[in-house]
């Protein structure tokens, strides 16, 4: 019996509108209402993350930036996993060695040195998860990250790594040049302690070994004395797998790369199918028998 249920974001929870549709929203609440506890984990950071699902009228854990962070629904931290600020800057130093455009994700914000790449990086990640939609659509959602200052201007990088009072959380790697995304990605690749994934067809996602969604599922499980067992989860892309692997009921979405719909038994319609839905019913329907 599915006692926890966790929702990827992009891709996943939402539609190629970028919004929880009524079916998906109802079949959340309807988990919540027998019982189920829903967490949306998700590499958003908590400010992008929270509006989108408070709007919808949902009330929930929010596991954010990939599991760096773990928020309850009051919107307090309960749990943190950042990257040390010796490592990050090794981890800048490598991808500066490339020239290759990254933003980084503390607990205070999201920081860009390029506002026009930070545009373009929202365009990727948004027209992956949703191959149909207009690139103006997307455009403009992504200029609203800036507008509502969910996405911050700074000149140089070097000081996020000496301000104390701020945790790295991750780093948000971007280029439509393939050549010098696999050159980033081999430099990361020798590093220690960090977790390596995607959400995009053109980026890489930077974590700590510790802040993966997996590992924060993990911690919830634990917290709320609830077994992996009867856990789902429903994801679409690779930084949706550790959380796939720690589940009884791993879920890939129609959409979802092949690597997700390969390692998952259960493949439920896609985002804009309300695909989220129709497997939380299937689960809800199986409780009631």
């Amino acid at each position: 019996m599915i006692t926890f249920i966790a929702t990827d974001m992009d891709g996943t929870l939402l539609n190629e509108n970028q919004e929880i549709s009524e079916a998906n929203k109802q079949a959340i609440l309807d988990a919540q209402q027998q019982g189920i506890e829903v967490v949306v984990a998700t590499g958003r950071s908590y400010e992008e993350a929270r509006y989108v699902i408070q709007d919808a009228g949902i009330s929930c854990d929010i596991v954010c930036a990939n599991g760096a962070e773990v928020r309850n629904k009051q919107g307090d931290i309960i749990y943190q996993a950042g990257i040390e600020s010796a490592r990050a800057k090794e981890i800048a130093a490598a991808l500066n060695e490339t020239g290759i455009y990254f933003e980084i994700y503390t607990d205070q914000g999201t920081y860009t040195e390029n506002y026009e790449m930070g545009v373009e990086l929202i365009v990727d990640i948004f027209t992956t998860a949703n191959p149909g939609i207009t690139e103006e659509q997307v455009r403009q959602t992504a200029r609203e990250r800036f507008e509502k200052g969910h996405i911050k201007l700074v000149e140089d990088y070097g000081v996020l790594f000496e301000d104390d009072s701020q945790l790295v959380y991750k780093f948000l790697v971007f280029s439509f040049d393939d050549k010098q995304l696999k050159e980033a990605n081999d430099k990361l690749s020798q590093l220690s302690g960090i977790a390596i994934s995607s959400s995009g067809k053109e980026n890489i996602e930077v974590n700590s070994a510790e802040a993966q969604k997996g590992v924060a599922l993990e911690k919830l499980l634990n917290d709320k004395g609830l077994s992996a067992e009867n856990a789902m989860a429903m994801g679409d892309n690779l930084n949706d797998l550790s959380m796939m692997k720690v589940v009884g009921r791993p879920v890939a979405m129609g959409n979802a790369l092949d690597q997700i719909r390969e390692f998952c038994p259960f493949i439920t319609a896609t985002n804009r199918e309300d695909g989220v839905a129709k497997a939380i019913r299937e689960v809800i329907q199986q409780t009631a028998k």
